[in-house]
């Protein structure tokens, strides 16, 4: 039986793509239930109609909360009744009532080396810093932005004449390996989270998770 998923966007969608195409490959056994989108122009709504996925849109503007939109978007993704919610580049800030309703179930990926370089412009403030690695971090989500246990890392080196657009291009490439992986473990029982940490095969992962390796 395969594993049923929900996945929120707010943009593009590559991330969604990859969850797709790994799942069309045989590589992932998932269901992906439904898509939503807070905004009604998100290309990811496009791929997930291509591949015949719900969509769904709930336009936070809408809202005259941030309590109310999460309620309705809480109602929404319940409906389906999945088993994990992947966030794939949804640009909110979510409530802690919200959160914690999907305590264990939710994912997040961030374009950083967590707890490195936690919010927006992680790229520019990598180069800015003079650090020698930058990457990408899928975690549990928590009430706090950016904070939940991390699964999985991957890096890269940021050489001399990097700017933020070539070190997301970088970046990019791994979330497309990485998060599918972290899904992967997820939806196969590997993984799972307590007040300790996250867990991989019943192994405590390090405060940076498992680092992925190319070679």
């Amino acid at each position: 039986m395969s594993f049923p998923v929900v996945v929120l966007i707010s943009g593009s969608g590559s991330n969604l793509q990859a969850l797709i195409d790994q799942s069309l490959a045989g590589q992932l056994n998932l269901e992906i239930c439904a898509v939503i989108s807070n905004k009604a122009n998100a290309f990811g709504l496009q791929r997930a109609k291509q591949a015949g996925i719900p969509t769904h849109v709930l336009d936070h503007t809408h809202y005259s909360s941030r309590e109310l939109f999460d309620t309705a978007l809480q109602e929404c993704i319940d409906a389906y009744q999945p088993k994990l919610v992947v966030l794939a580049g949804f640009m909110r800030i979510l409530t802690e009532k919200f959160t914690r309703h999907y305590q264990g179930r939710m994912f997040n990926i961030h374009p950083s080396l967590l707890p490195k370089y936690k919010g927006l412009n992680t790229h520019a403030r990598a180069i800015l810093a003079k650090e020698k690695f930058h990457g990408v971090s899928v975690h549990f989500v928590s009430a706090e932005l950016d904070a939940g246990a991390v699964i999985i890392q991957a890096k890269v080196e940021i050489l001399s004449d990097d700017t933020p657009e070539t070190l997301a291009q970088k970046v990019h490439k791994l979330e497309h390996i990485i998060y599918p992986q972290a899904v992967k473990w997820f939806s196969e029982g590997r993984l799972a989270i307590d007040n300790s940490g996250a867990w991989l095969d019943n192994t405590l992962l390090p405060e940076t998770g498992f680092q992925y390796s190319s070679s």
